[in-house]
């Protein structure tokens, strides 16, 4: 069997799994003094505020340089829909779900989250997929289905975990989104996304409950927001960059897991009867992703972008005086017609048909 090397982006998606797997657990307690609104809200201010403090100290640093071109005009639409779908609609249904779901449960169910994105990737986005990813994501959906059901209750699906289900298909349309401004500095993105998604829910939960959370709640979850938000969020960009959109979405399959393992660790949750053979469903459906392989000739077509880069085999352009000196660096390129043979994955050099 062969295996996917441990890319950069292999383990930018890997590094935002275990970030993100964290938050479910820990939300939860803060829960208990919060409603779902101003969890939601202090997560991503967390997330936004803590990353414009770390971004303006980058100024001052000699890694200026390293930083990847700002969003451009023509991409202010992408990223506004990702904002509203990722930032504010699926935060709210996730703390929903989270007050009346055991986090172990509702840890594992995150996993649709990747299901969903890599559906709308290959049949709207048309990216490409094989047999080998198709049966993984089936078999990650078959284990969501094990712990969305309720069978002591009059209907099979607990209200809990359908709104969790609703907050992973806002996230897949954000991810989607994304992807289409990856090139851009990761840092800005999920910056932007965290101060707008946050002060809307936030005015928003001030509005409905008509006062000001506990601070020291709020702070907080502001904290676990900077790390599992923000630091994640930034890591799941770069994923996108590197790997495209439905492969990033399998190894971040991985994040529920995390969670599980803290939520009965911390919270002493006792997983019901259906946790462990939709845990087994969901790790051989994460398995089948870790280990695909892509190969075959393909041909680039000329290209003209700007991103951070590295000089390789698709970077043998010449440089202008203007351009940044070092690597890796940022500036506009063009990319020659080519047709050559390598492992690879739907990165932002290669989209092409199959």
């Amino acid at each position: 069997m062969k295996f996917m090397s441990l890319s950069a982006g292999v383990r930018n998606a890997l590094l935002a799994a275990l970030l993100f797997g964290a938050s479910a657990p820990a939300v939860k307690i803060f829960l208990r003094s919060l409603s779902p609104l101003e969890a939601a809200g202090a997560l991503y201010l967390g997330s936004g505020l803590g990353l414009a403090i770390w971004r303006s100290g980058r100024r001052f640093r000699r890694d200026i340089v390293k930083r990847g071109p700002a969003i451009g005009r023509a991409e202010l639409g992408w990223l506004s829909g990702a904002i509203v779908s990722g930032g504010v609609v699926a935060p709210v249904l996730l703390m929903i779900g989270l007050a009346t779901t055991p986090a172990s449960s509702a840890s594992l169910l995150l996993n649709l989250e990747g299901v969903l994105a890599a559906l709308l990737a290959w049949f709207v986005f048309h990216e490409n997929f094989d047999r080998r990813i198709l049966l993984g994501m089936i078999a990650i959906v078959a284990g969501g289905v094990l712990l969305s059901c309720n069978p002591g209750g009059s209907v099979g699906l607990s209200w809990g975990a359908l709104a969790i289900v609703g907050a992973c298909f806002c996230w897949a349309v954000d991810n989607n989104l994304t992807r289409k401004v990856s090139a851009a500095d990761p840092v800005q993105i999920a910056m932007l996304k965290g101060l707008s998604a946050g002060t809307v829910n936030f005015l928003l939960s001030m509005v409905i409950s008509g006062k000001v959370a506990p601070v020291a709640s709020l702070a907080g979850v502001g904290i676990v927001g900077f790390m599992s938000y923000g630091v994640s969020l930034t890591c799941f960009v770069l994923a996108l960059r590197d790997l495209g959109t439905a492969r990033t979405s399998a190894y971040f399959s991985t994040a529920p897991f995390i969670g599980v393992l803290l939520s009965l660790l911390l919270l002493h949750e006792v997983p019901p009867l259906l946790f462990w053979p939709a845990l087994l469903l969901m790790i051989f459906g994460v398995w089948l992703h870790l280990t695909e392989h892509h190969e075959h000739d393909h041909f680039h077509e000329g290209l003209e972008h700007e991103h951070l880069h590295r000089h390789d085999e698709h970077h043998s352009h010449d440089h202008l005086p203007t351009d940044p000196p070092g690597e890796p660096h940022s500036h506009r390129h063009r990319h020659q017609p080519m047709m050559h043979r390598h492992v690879h994955v739907p990165d932002i050099h290669h989209r092409h048909g199959h």
